[in-house]
């Protein structure tokens, strides 16, 4: 589903060059939940902006879903990721000159879908928020507008939803909701859930737990349980792979280009 291969991310900086990135693979299998943890600067939200196809590596490929995203025009990657990836940002970016109902509806009516407004209706439904449809984000929590978010990246059902600290701005009671959503969600859908997050909390309840620091892949990490080993065949070459000792428990503008 996804595949990163030799990624690195070199920027220039005050007259010298500064790595961002440096050689990271990994694969992840469809429908598995993934969080990508490490320090400040370790280079999490900028890997994870590069799968969604927001910057391009320096070197390196990635895959979506069997694509090569790196190859793609801002165009191609903009109809790509409207069709195949959902995207939640750590600061929402709802649009605020729309209501709730309508920011959910704007990639379904870019997409083409029918009756966009019944289905943003439903999914505002399902995160709780059927009586908070009309209202504008300045009128919203930050936990409603973050609901919101998920709604609208979930709109369009994307094989893969990719997330930036989903709860890094809220209380740990919102974000707990938000978390509870995603996974359901997660469940309900199938989607590929990638999410970065500072959490270890978080981070204990996914599946896998990828570690990043000064821009390596430091450790790749996952529950002992066969079932979740049987479902992830693809072993990233070089990195050391553990168990995790705790078990397992589940029970924006840059997007909408053309």
């Amino acid at each position: 589903m996804i595949t990163v291969k030799d990624v690195s991310m070199v920027l220039a900086a005050a007259n010298r060059s500064v790595t961002i990135l440096n050689r990271v693979t990994f694969d992840i299998p469809a429908k598995q939940t993934v969080a990508i943890v490490g320090p400040s600067g370790s280079g999490k939200s900028t890997l994870l902006g590069l799968m969604a196809g927001l910057d391009r590596p320096t070197t390196g490929s990635i895959q979506l879903d069997g694509t090569d995203i790196t190859t793609m025009s801002e165009n191609q990657m903009a109809r790509f990721r409207r069709e195949k990836v959902g995207y939640i940002f750590q600061s929402f970016h709802l649009i605020p000159t729309l209501t709730a109902i309508e920011n959910v509806a704007v990639p379904l009516e870019l997409s083409g879908a029918t009756r966009p407004g019944d289905r943003a209706a439903e999914l505002l439904a399902a995160v709780g928020l059927s009586d908070r449809m009309g209202h504008y984000p300045v009128q919203l929590s930050g936990g409603e507008q973050q609901r919101v978010a998920v709604a609208r990246a979930f709109a369009c059902r994307p094989p893969i939803l990719l997330a930036d600290e989903p709860t890094g701005n809220l209380d740990s009671s919102s974000g707990s909701h938000v978390i509870e959503l995603l996974l359901s969600l997660h469940r309900d859908y199938g989607s590929t859930l990638v999410l970065v997050t500072h959490d270890t909390a978080l981070a204990s309840s996914i599946q896998r737990v990828l570690s990043l620091r000064d821009g390596h892949l430091e450790s790749d990490s996952m529950p002992a349980s066969s079932e979740f080993l049987d479902d992830f065949s693809a072993v990233s070459p070089g990195v050391k792979r553990t168990p995790s000792s705790d078990p397992l428990s589940l029970d924006s503008f840059p997007i909408f280009g053309s």
